[in-house]
């Protein structure tokens, strides 16, 4: 009698993601995310049951992901897998097993969340250990700091991330910090100072970026029959990009 193995819900993947960690990587948007951002450009990704989405097993998956090891530099070191979302951490035993996989084979692994599903239990703790020993980078999302705001962006409170990126930073594990701007929403300056504040507590920051606004996602909004939360609001100007960076401390 075989062992069961762990399936995935998968909504997509990248062959040649540039923007989601270090060098050319293979992106894998799993399915499903408690939080309901309202500028989420995958909304299709919110239902971990979605009938749409495909299952896979890691070891087919990573099969997949290793037809373009050659576009990750010599010995695989400029490129890698992130498995991003929705949020992949709903999916954490799959996740797991995939980058385990993964350092078999001496792959890089980056890990894109919001952080939303970790819990300090001591239940949670040995998985999310397990997911970490095979997690080269955490790229992990701030939405917002302070918790009404964060509520009314995301539907949900920040306790339990601004928890997970304090266990990150003692951990060890390196991390990169992104902010999503939307003007008139994640851009107040008081709440941009004090993510700065709490970023500098952080030990393992290797990076903080400024995602600016964009619509590339309303059409899936329209699709799905969802109101969309921010019509009528511009992208971020230049000048406002700059000063969220000056604000996170961010020097390029």
């Amino acid at each position: 009698m075989t062992a069961c193995k762990t399936l995935g819900r998968v909504h997509s993947v990248e062959s040649f993601g540039l923007v989601d960690g270090p060098g050319v990587r293979y992106v894998i948007f799993l399915q499903g995310c408690a939080l309901r951002c309202q500028f989420c450009h995958n909304p299709d990704t919110w239902d971990l049951h979605n009938p749409s989405a495909g299952e896979s097993e890691a070891s087919a998956l990573l099969e997949q992901a290793l037809r373009y090891k050659k576009y990750w530099g010599k010995d695989g070191k400029n490129g890698g897998i992130t498995v991003s979302g929705g949020e992949p951490m709903l999916q954490l035993p799959f996740v797991t097993e995939l980058f385990a996989l993964a350092h078999q084979k001496g792959v890089h692994t980056t890990l894109d969340t919001a952080g939303q599903p970790y819990r300090e239990g001591a239940d949670y703790q040995p998985g999310f250990e397990q997911l970490m020993e095979n997690t080269d980078l955490v790229m992990l999302d701030l939405k917002a700091m302070e918790t009404d705001l964060h509520k009314r962006v995301t539907g949900m409170g920040n306790d339990n991330i601004l928890a997970l990126a304090r266990r990150l930073s003692d951990m060890g594990k390196p991390m990169w910090i992104r902010h999503v701007l939307v003007p008139g929403l994640t851009d107040d300056a008081d709440d941009l100072r004090r993510m700065a504040d709490f970023i500098r507590t952080l030990k393992t920051v290797e990076k903080v970026e400024i995602l600016p606004y964009h619509t590339l996602g309303l059409s899936k909004w329209k699709k799905l029959g969802f109101a969309y939360p921010l019509e009528g609001v511009p992208t971020p100007t230049k000048e406002q990009v700059q000063q969220a960076e000056t604000l996170l401390g961010i020097q390029k």
